[in-house]
């Protein structure tokens, strides 16, 4: 009788809560102010001066600060550990950074010039995979006061300020780490930022909200960092509450499914435009793509919208510039999809249904929306022109793909690229610059080399240098518009879409949001006690 009368009183506090407070049962994880974040994407190293992957970025910008960053909603360029802007010289060689005094790093160490300076020249020295952004650029870096740090180039460089913000210019204890060539320590991080990392083991990071931290302090107790092996298991994660929140490694119609649960108030969504781009290299040294007329036709065959629609549910933009549409520099001037005129010039360099245009078409096997990208491309494209383009799909993992992309072997590649730093060059300069080659036998050195695609021309040279060096913001636009044009013309590459980046959370999460940056703002991220349905 008296365990009747006890469930009954429990069922009758339940409904009492349901009913009158309209709150609903939660996970554990509730119980605790640490965030869960899961993700699919892959984590080598937290090394700064070696990290160059998505996921690394995204923690560093937890761990540690830069000297500048750009504002949460823009790409606009603030001081982080700099109180100021440079003070540049009128050559654009020297640049002199007055430094804040109220920082000190995860270590109890003081942040000065000195370990500024030390942070730069380690990142540039020991010679990781992002070590030529600065090594290329930097002659030297000098603490010239106890909180004044001077930068001098090899030559000017305009967009020096937005390579400043790269997630790996952060500074790191000079009591923690060592300058050695080739020596890196990528389960470690002692920096100055918001978060300290208290573990680093297999596919799980643990991290503790910095309470002596200068800036703005975490609203949460700390981060507990779940590497997923697959985005079906990152899913299922997220579906059955292990996680607070999901973040980066989704597949389009996981996406798609998280949005619909998300319309019916089950998940949260927070989304933003991507500053990645997908394009096809064209490689313009091989045959039938020698010719311009040939890579006009194909530019002109292709319908992003089909992409967009067919392979990602919407979920992308399609892209008609190298340079993503959030820059205001950016001109969409390449060829929109105008089955007639392909037709038309392809008819008229000598093409027919009997003797199409055959292209081999390559794409990476291991990414499964590049796989469906390309079929649906190549659908799209024969669907349209009535077999007058024969595209011949070949799926190739991408280690091997990187590794021969440089030696030709690839006349056509579905490519992606994520900027190092935010300005319209470095969506530029990475496809279109050559340091050795000429018209005829195109780039033997440079970056179109590397991109696999082997374009020369004198004129983006000149253009590119010019913008490099110019102090004249308006003339730097003209430039960056010029060059953007003459690619257009060219087509070297040719642009399909950008990407947006999704955070998905539980119901009882708040603050998730994803910057301009594509990071996520963890330290916005907070758990609420009672949600109402």
């Amino acid at each position: 009788m008296r365990l009747r009368q006890l469930l009954l009183g429990c069922l009758l506090l339940f409904w009492l809560c349901v009913g009158l407070v309209g709150c609903v049962a939660l996970p554990k994880a509730i119980e605790s102010d640490r965030i869960v974040v899961g993700t699919a994407a892959r984590l080598r190293t937290l090394d700064p001066a070696d990290a160059y992957e998505l996921l690394s970025g995204a923690l560093l910008y937890a761990l540690g600060d830069r000297l500048y960053t750009t504002r949460p909603d823009s790409v606009e360029i603030v001081p982080q550990l700099a109180t100021a802007l440079p003070a540049i010289s009128e050559d654009g060689l020297t640049y002199r950074i007055p430094l804040r005094q109220d920082v000190q790093f995860h270590d109890g160490s003081p942040f000065n010039a000195a370990a500024m300076a030390f942070s730069l020249q380690r990142f540039i020295n020991n010679g990781g995979r992002p070590a030529y952004l600065l090594g290329d650029r930097v002659a030297s870096v000098q603490a010239t006061g106890d909180y004044e740090l001077t930068i001098q180039l090899k030559a000017p460089f305009a967009p020096f300020l937005a390579l400043l913000t790269f997630p790996g210019l952060c500074a790191v204890s000079p009591q923690a780490y060592q300058p050695a060539t080739g020596q890196f320590l990528p389960q470690q991080f002692v920096g100055t930022g918001p978060y300290r990392l208290e573990s680093f083991q297999g596919d799980r990071l643990r991290l503790a909200a910095n309470r002596d931290y200068w800036g703005e302090k975490p609203q949460n107790e700390g981060l507990d960092i779940q590497i997923f092996s697959s985005p079906s298991n990152l899913y299922s994660a997220l579906g059955t509450g292990l996680v607070d929140v999901a973040y980066q490694g989704l597949d389009a119609e996981q996406i798609r499914g998280l949005r619909e649960q998300a319309a019916e108030g089950r998940i949260q969504i927070n989304n933003n435009d991507g500053l990645g781009i997908y394009y096809l290299t064209v490689n313009v040294l091989s045959p039938p793509l020698d010719r311009p007329e040939v890579r006009r036709a194909l530019a002109l065959a292709i319908n992003r919208d089909v992409i967009r629609d067919r392979v990602f549910y919407g979920q992308v933009q399609p892209l008609y510039s190298l340079v993503p549409s959030e820059f205001p520099v950016s001109e969409p001037d390449f060829p929109r999809n105008n089955p007639e005129q392909a037709r038309a010039v392809l008819t008229a360099a000598g093409y027919s249904s009997s003797k199409p245009l055959k292209l081999d078409l390559w794409y990476r096997s291991n990414l499964n929306s590049n796989v469906l990208a390309a079929s649906t491309l190549r659908a799209s494209v024969q669907q349209q022109l009535d077999g007058l383009i024969d595209l011949q799909l070949q799926g190739v993992e991408s280690t091997t793909a990187y590794e021969n992309l440089e030696k030709g072997a690839y006349p056509l590649f579905l490519l992606d690229w994520l900027p190092d730093f935010l300005d319209a060059d470095n969506y530029l300069q990475p496809f279109l610059a050559c340091s050795q080659g000429n018209p005829q036998q195109g780039c033997q050195s440079g970056s179109s080399y590397y991109q696999g695609s082997f374009y020369y021309s004198d004129r983006a040279n000149q253009l590119l240098q010019q913008a490099g060096e110019s102090t004249d913001p308006q003339a730097r636009d003209r430039l960056l518009r010029e060059l953007q044009q003459l690619s257009a013309e060219d087509l070297p590459f040719i642009p399909l879409w950008q990407n947006r980046e999704y955070l998905f959370s539980q119901p009882y999460i708040q603050g998730g949001n994803i910057r301009a940056s594509g990071a996520i703002a963890f330290g916005q991220l907070r758990k609420v006690k009672n949600v109402a349905r």
